[in-house]
């Protein structure tokens, strides 16, 4: 196990690349509060200004870095002490591969942190695998071997699917219930074990203060297994409304998807994003995405790292709410009346045999500033006050 870092986090510098990302805003959140200093590198880093609110002045600052062009990579690497990579795409588009991003610019990053003597923390997938018909799972496998080879030291987490505002899984199927009266899943029966973002975050926050042991793969994965199609009829329950769960066959599923790759070129990438499908994707989603035994018997856990994970029921009704006919003020015979905005972490179980333990605060819970975006209060929503149980 590594030891701790002795050096003061106010001393270190944190360069975080994909830093503006759903999950980066988090990772961002969690190093902040701890002290230390944190760049930011972005395409555009005017998109990431809004993060800086998240710490003090001048601890939060963002750069222009571009994966493709290693000079900016480096630039952005300079007197760092971690660099954290955070990068990676579901679709490719244009000049955005998955080999130019999750191969070539995993292993700049690397190289960045090589020559700076700088730690390297990569952030990959469950499902990653050289062997793998999935191009992405394929590129995520080498983008691992490259950092690696170049930062033999290195801490790689593969979380499973990343849940929390402003997610794009229960968000998207949300939206998707909103408007469609039937939702098509592409390998239904695939099991995932939903990671909360605040709890990856933290992982992440521990493999920077240097108590993570490196030169690992890590798998973080939430309390509870389940299939796709039973995350999809848990958010329909959230969000009370009645919807009819098709699961395609995989025929069916890659033609819906080659479907919708040529509606997104014809209206040159305009397709929104909620009904976007790739072929790549529908290979990706035929196979588990569960932490596997290997990891849990070596530790290479949430638990492993001292994380109780949270159960996505704990925190997926605090954002979900939106999605309702009549929103925070929408009821069902046997819920209590929602007078207000519900609260981000449940304060007790919705269900027998649930895996939230609320009582021995299953996860670190995240703040009012969670989930805040550009034009959007810059974390000032508030979420609701918590009831006495």
């Amino acid at each position: 196990m590594a030891g701790p870092n002795l050096l003061r986090p106010q001393s270190q510098l944190v360069t975080i690349y994909g830093g503006s990302g759903f999950l980066g805003r988090h990772v961002v959140r969690a190093l902040a509060k701890r002290g230390y200093r944190i760049r930011v590198a972005a395409r555009r880093p005017d998109l990431a200004l809004f993060l800086q609110p998240l710490g003090q002045v001048n601890q939060i600052v963002a750069v222009q870095a571009n994966l493709r062009y290693p000079e900016s990579v480096a630039r952005a690497a300079e007197r760092a002490d971690v660099l954290i990579n955070l990068v990676g795409i579901l679709q490719e588009t244009g000049s955005q591969s998955f080999a130019r991003l999750q191969v070539e610019g995993a292993e700049t990053i690397a190289r960045a942190a090589a020559r700076q003597g700088a730690r390297m923390i990569q952030v990959s997938a469950i499902g990653a695998d050289p062997a793998s018909p999935s191009l992405y799972a394929r590129t995520k496998a080498e983008g691992e071997a490259k950092v690696f080879a170049a930062c033999p030291d290195a801490v790689v987490f593969r979380p499973s699917l990343i849940f929390g505002p402003g997610d794009g899984f229960f968000n998207r199927f949300a939206g998707l219930a909103r408007a469609l009266p039937v939702l098509p899943l592409a390998g239904g029966q695939s099991r995932f074990q939903p990671a909360f973002v605040g709890d990856v975050a933290e992982a992440i926050a521990r493999a920077v203060d240097g108590t993570v042991a490196g030169g690992r793969v890590y798998e973080l994965g939430g309390p509870e297994v389940g299939t796709l199609e039973h995350f999809v009829r848990y958010m329909l329950k959230t969000i009370q409304r009645k919807r009819v769960v098709v699961d395609l066959p995989l025929p069916v599923a890659k033609l819906q998807a080659r479907m919708l790759e040529i509606a997104d070129t014809l209206t040159f990438g305009l397709l929104p994003d909620s009904l976007k499908l790739t072929r790549d994707q529908v290979i990706l989603l035929q196979n588990d995405n569960v932490v596997s035994e290997a990891a849990k018997a070596e530790g290479r856990t949430f638990e492993g790292l001292g994380i109780l994970p949270t159960a996505a029921e704990a925190v997926v009704p605090g954002y979900l709410w939106t999605y309702r006919k009549a929103g925070q003020f929408a009821t069902d015979r046997d819920e209590e009346l929602l007078s207000e905005v519900p609260d981000t972490l449940a304060s007790k179980p919705m269900a027998a045999g649930s895996q939230h333990r609320p009582q021995t605060a299953s996860g670190p819970a995240i703040g009012a500033d969670a989930g805040s975006s550009p034009g959007r209060g810059g974390g000032s929503v508030r979420w609701g006050t918590r009831k006495p149980g």
